[in-house]
Parts: structure tokens; sequence; C-alpha cells
């Protein structure tokens, strides 16, 4: 998949990536339609550091998911 232009389609991708490779157990809480294409450059960033890691720390994890939050809409 071509991330490097931002859509909504992409976002959505990336999104359920990290929630899948994360495996949140609230994923009602990171809904893809709750991000946009306005802050995608740190949504890719993000998941590109997710997608490199093999496993989290706990404290890794909440910084993660405060990240995303940050990033809503």
């Amino acid at each position: 998949m071509d991330l490097s232009n931002p859509s909504q389609q992409n976002v959505i991708y990336m999104i359920e990536q990290i929630k899948e490779k994360l495996r949140m157990v609230n994923v009602d809480a990171m809904q893809s339609s709750a991000f946009d294409e306005e802050k995608y450059e740190d949504l890719q960033y993000l998941y590109e550091m997710v997608m490199k890691r093999d496993s989290f720390s706990p404290s890794e994890m909440n910084a993660i998911v405060a990240e995303l939050g940050a990033l809503r809409k």
C-alpha cells in the first residue's frame, strides 16, 4: 500500500494496522473515522514506529495510545 499520499483510505488502513499490532482491547475508542488527513504525517510517523517494533512495554503502550488520542479530531 502506498502511504506516501495523504488520503482517508490510508488513515483508515494505518489506524487498523496499529490497532491490530497493539492488540488493543478497546478498539471502539480508536475508530479510524475519528482521524483526518490534517495530521497525516504525524500518524504516518507513529504507524511506521509501531510497525517496526515486535513488542511494547506497558509505558510505551500508554504513550502510543496517548499520542493517538492527541491526533484525533
